[in-house]
């Protein structure tokens, strides 16, 4: 793949030519020449496109598209166009399909799925058997196989021995445990935040003691075994400030936080839209400001969509019955954008590479072309129209975006919006 990117801003405090305005010619899938001006005598595709800004691929470390079980609310295919399309060169893929991704066999089918796409998939393998939190699932075969982390999506690990033996286990290959930060027996049948609004609005609370107590009890597990953990998720103050604690006594730890939790708190429930039951729930105003101050000083490793494609026979129901969650790739730079600054944004958006093992390919001259264009400076709002996955339960259709993804150069691959 050869291609001429002209007049692009550089984003990417690694590279020697962050925020300089430069072409960047690409041979072969390698990034060969970076220079104000370069002339295209073999005729290369030339890409130019409107305040046109470069960073490293993004990256997104909880994506579910429903293949194989679910393809009604999204394939492999489409889901990985839309990441591309969205700005994202990799994504790791969660294991919530039926059946559950839960073998090497089922690690490689994911991983054939994707193989022509311009978008890595990194998949994600079921921490045990069906996630059904019983048994541990084959992890040192799905490793071998190519999962880059091992995760029940959403279903936290209520035994805790269970959870020390994955971390001890797991350590002998490296390998990443996650571990969804809720305690069922007080979590119960609640549906959002408990507090003010959960009582006006007649639904049942999920307090943030559910979370907060599962993550003490896994970072204990964590300091004990001397093992390697990720908290995807989290929605707590308290959260942030056991994380915090953990990482100055040097535990192995990391975590992230869904973008619509930054954003929403539980006053956007009143209408009874379905899109914002999301799992964790949306919390309070003062959960949304301690997660953007854990960003902020690192404590919270990275961001992530959450992107959970549901079909609307599921989404079309009753509040308490109407199944979690929200889409989120297509809108995700536009969100960050309306809370911090293009610089900040990109590198929540590119940081979590090296805790799921991706290679971060700085734009310099000899690396390989991983690139995300954008233009960071154009204001809309977001609608169905703006959503190319195939299920549409977005929480943020209506809301004011600020910066748009033109797509990426990757994989030796170009797609553009």
């Amino acid at each position: 793949m050869n291609a001429l990117i002209k007049s692009a801003t550089v984003v990417d405090s690694k590279s020697d030519f962050h925020n300089e305005t430069v072409d960047i010619l690409i041979e072969k899938g390698r990034i060969a020449k970076i220079s104000k001006r370069i002339s295209n005598p073999n005729n290369y595709r030339e890409i130019k496109l409107d305040n046109l800004h470069v960073s490293q691929g993004w990256f997104d470390s909880s994506v579910s598209f429903g293949e194989p079980g679910f393809e009604e609310r999204e394939t492999i295919d489409n889901g990985l166009k839309t990441a591309s399309k969205s700005g994202f060169t990799a994504v790791a893929l969660n294991a919530n399909s039926f059946p559950v991704i839960d073998s090497y066999a089922d690690i490689s089918f994911v991983k054939s799925k994707a193989s022509n796409h311009a978008t890595q998939l990194l998949p994600i393998g079921a921490l045990t058997k069906e996630s059904k939190g019983i048994d541990l699932a084959e992890l040192y075969d799905m490793s071998n196989a190519g999962a880059v982390a091992f995760y029940d999506y959403q279903k936290p690990i209520s035994n805790p021995n269970l959870a020390k033996i994955a971390m001890q286990y797991a350590g002998n290959f490296n390998g990443l445990i996650c571990s969804f930060p809720q305690e069922n027996k007080i979590t119960g049948t609640g549906v959002v935040n408990e507090h003010v609004n959960s009582t006006k609005l007649g639904l049942k609370g999920n307090p943030n003691l559910a979370e907060d107590l599962q993550v003490a009890r896994d970072l204990f597990l964590l300091e004990y075994t001397e093992g390697k953990l990720h908290i995807p998720t989290i929605s707590t103050a308290k959260s942030v400030d056991l994380i915090r604690q953990a990482k100055a006594k040097k535990l192995d730890v990391s975590c992230s936080v869904a973008i619509h939790n930054l954003i929403y708190t539980d006053d956007v429930l009143s209408d009874f839209d379905t899109n914002f039951k999301v799992l964790p729930p949306l919390r309070t105003k003062n959960d949304c400001n301690a997660l953007i101050e854990g960003l902020k000083d690192g404590t919270i490793d990275m961001v992530t969509a959450d992107h959970n494609p549901i079909d609307i026979e599921d989404k079309k129901v009753e509040f308490d019955y109407a199944k979690y969650g929200t889409i989120g790739l297509e809108s995700s730079f536009g969100a960050l954008q309306t809370i911090f600054t293009t610089k900040k944004a990109i590198g929540l958006l590119t940081q979590g590479k090296s805790r799921f093992g991706v290679d971060e390919n700085t734009i310099n001259v000899g690396n390989d072309a991983e690139l995300t264009l954008f233009n960071p400076d154009v204001n809309y709002q977001f609608s169905v129209s703006n959503i190319l996955s195939k299920s549409k339960n977005s929480a943020f259709i209506g809301q004011d975006l600020k910066g748009m993804a033109y797509g990426i150069v990757a994989n030796k691959k170009i797609v553009l919006l």
